[in-house]
């Protein structure tokens, strides 16, 4: 019998991402890079000085259909893009480790919205020996995975 998946390891089942970049989370660009390399569509709002080309600027320039969410902004609350995401028919959010605050929790939850919080998406997603596999190794250890 196999192992059940966590919310955290389901989260990463979709096949259509959001991601919600300020460029302030680094763990962002390689949670994009990975699910891309799965084969995912991944969407990038990156509110960030600097752009990346192809990036969109805003939830209002985003498809309706995306599945999921990872908001890892710092300069501005994510809860400010809670209901618009959910405008576009997003059920679950994960909000980047260190990211959460009280009126995204609250948003999500008045939204009836899954939110994952505490956690950095790459332990959840990445794979192999690198510092996200230790990064999960350490949380298995004591028990906060």
């Amino acid at each position: 019998m196999e192992p059940t998946k966590s919310k955290r390891e389901s989260f990463w089942d979709a096949k259509t991402y959001v991601f919600v970049t300020d460029n302030t989370k680094p763990a962002m660009k390689w949670a994009i890079s990975e699910l891309k390399s799965r084969g995912r569509n991944v969407y990038v709002i990156d509110l960030s000085d600097k752009p990346k080309p192809g990036s969109l600027r805003g939830v209002s320039e985003l498809p309706a259909g995306p599945d999921r969410a990872v908001l890892g902004v710092t300069k501005t609350d994510p809860g400010d893009f809670v209901p618009a995401l959910k405008e576009k028919g997003i059920a679950k959010i994960w909000l980047h480790w260190n990211t959460e605050t009280e009126k995204a929790l609250a948003t999500c939850k008045a939204e009836g919205l899954e939110c994952m919080t505490e956690h950095c998406p790459m332990m959840y997603l990445g794979n192999g020996f690198s510092i996200h596999g230790v990064h999960r190794a350490i949380a298995k250890m004591i028990g906060k995975y």
